[in-house]
């Protein structure tokens, strides 16, 4: 029997100063018991606290109905999930579904993490350098050696580990569609060791300059389908990732068999991304009929040593990317959230390989055509002990913007690569490219080999 309510029926008020995180703990806990049915949330502004669903239940927002989430950290208590590619303790996500099958949210609504206070949080917190809050404090004794885990630049020293606002971690068979996800405290849409995901349809919005916003972080997942969705953030937009470092090593779980079809990205640091954290490694992922409009790169592949993973299987098809800083950047350098790593993780020296160490092979891009690039025409940039491999650049267009005033060097967030003032495709450590009717338009050099 398929049971639908209403929220009403459960007492909730769309009223501004209403509270209805007690009445959604109440109708998801009646469709526990019920094991699912359909939760109905009507026009309206609803405010609440962090929101847990349940297996078999569906979540329909009708058009203008809106989720709020109220900004009070004592509210996400510590929940196990994986944060920055670390399995630990974090902050709950504003809505949350665990260990859950058969769920689906869909609708015309919108889930408005009201994140202009976590971002002012953020920034506010920009020179702590460990916990003080006592939510801090209590996530730092959830995480002994929280010190020595890797990061991406979010804050895990401080343990100011903010909410996603929509994530499922171990679940299986999920539909997300049609929804409006914005103004999320961290990011957006975080789904961890999920198999078999849906999502079509869906707006992701955060302002340009939110820090740590990403759009999707699909993260360590199985049989994910991504189609017709439409991203602006204030960090990566549609990104993949496998956990970091010995963690990720150590869980050893993947993330494969991705598509994204027909997918718009309008700002962000990337269009497409892959990594940092890739130390289980990421396989037999299928980009295609994308657009990327003003991202600061089109494709964006990034990891370093420490990282570890292999990354292959990679096909990309049918990209149209505009005004970019770099339209396809691979970078095994990458810098950001290196408080902690020694120098020689940015060594040109060739340096013994060990699990932790990241490689990337079998990459074929075809039917590109990038215009407005500003820093340069492409950049990849691999490390000496662990070469590109099997990489095929067929029938595409780079072209790039000579009066722009950024530099090369903002191809990417890149340590120890000499300068270079030439807009030109450069290549570090690549065996063997293929390119293939290739036309490289705007640089006095169409590439700089090293």
């Amino acid at each position: 029997m398929n049971i639908t309510k209403n929220l009403t029926e459960f007492g909730g008020k769309s009223e501004a100063t209403f509270d209805n995180s007690e009445v959604f703990a109440a109708a998801f806990d009646f469709f526990s018991r019920n094991k699912g049915g359909e939760l109905i949330i009507s026009a309206g502004t609803w405010r609440t606290g962090p929101i847990d669903l349940c297996s078999g239940m569906t979540l329909t927002l009708e058009e203008n109905a809106v989720i709020q989430f109220i900004a009070e950290p004592a509210r996400y208590k510590p929940v196990k999930t994986r944060w920055e590619g670390v399995v630990c303790h974090a902050m709950h996500p504003c809505i949350f579904a665990a260990n859950a099958t058969d769920v689906t949210v869909r609708g015309k609504g919108t889930f408005d993490g009201n994140g202009s206070f976590w971002w002012a949080e953020k920034r506010r917190k920009k020179t702590q350098t460990k916990p003080v809050e006592p939510f801090e404090l209590e996530l730092a004794a959830l995480n002994p050696g929280y010190e020595k885990q890797p990061g991406g630049g979010g804050g895990r020293e401080t343990q100011f580990l903010r909410p996603a606002l929509m994530q499922f971690y171990e679940c299986e068979n999920v539909k997300v569609e049609g929804i409006t996800l914005k103004n999320s405290p961290f990011w957006t849409f975080h789904p961890v060791f999920t198999k078999n995901l849906t999502v079509e349809g869906i707006c992701i919005s955060n302002p340009e300059d939110a820090p740590n916003t990403d759009g999707m972080d699909i993260d360590s997942c199985e049989n994910v389908s991504i189609r017709n969705c439409t991203v602006s953030v204030g960090d990566d937009g549609i990104a993949i990732k496998a956990g970091a470092g010995e963690d990720g090593i150590r869980i050893n779980r993947k993330s494969r068999h991705v598509l994204v079809d027909n997918c718009t990205v309008n700002k962000g640091h990337g269009g497409i991304v892959l990594g940092s954290e890739t130390a289980a490694g990421i396989e037999d992922v299928t980009v295609t009929n994308c657009t990327f409009c003003g991202t600061d790169r089109g494709i964006r592949l990034k990891t370093r040593r420490g990282r570890g993973g292999t990354v292959h299987n990679l096909h990309f098809d049918n990209l149209k990317i505009t005004g970019c800083l770099c339209p396809f950047a691979i970078n095994m350098f990458y810098c950001c959230g290196t408080k902690r790593c020694e120098p020689e993780f940015f060594s040109q020296e060739a340096l013994p390989v060990n699990e932790a160490t990241p490689h990337l092979t079998d990459i074929t891009i075809r039917n590109v055509h990038a215009t407005g690039c500003k820093a340069s025409a492409g950049f990849i940039a691999a490390l000496p002990e662990a070469p590109l491999t099997n990489l095929i650049i067929q029938n595409c267009i780079f072209e790039t913007d000579e009066n722009a005033p950024e530099k090369p060097d903002l191809s990417d967030m890149f340590s120890g690569i000499p300068e270079t003032s030439e807009k030109s495709f450069r290549i570090l450590n690549a065996e063997n490219p293929v390119f293939d009717n290739v036309s490289i338009i705007g640089p006095k050099e169409p590439f700089l080999l090293h």
